[in-house]
């Protein structure tokens, strides 16, 4: 069982709470940018390493930042 406080977003549809844990660490497949992901109903598991996409503008940027880097070395 999930042991940490009851905090997300309420899904009306499903009538749950959800709540989602990620290290944080962007992924790439060879196809697209994702966060692995652990998403939570009510405190219960139901997806483990589920892949949400980067945004457009995240991958714009991180694609800016990489550019710097290889100018610079």
């Amino acid at each position: 069982m999930h042991d940490k406080p009851q905090e997300g977003r309420f899904l009306d549809n499903l009538g749950v709470i959800e709540t989602i844990e990620s290290d944080n660490i962007v992924r790439w497949d060879g196809v697209r940018l994702y966060m692995e992901c652990d998403v939570y109903h009510n405190g219960q598991l139901v997806h483990s390493k589920y892949r949400r996409n980067i945004s457009k503008p995240v991958a714009q940027h991180l694609l800016s930042l990489l550019q710097d880097v290889i100018r610079t070395n």
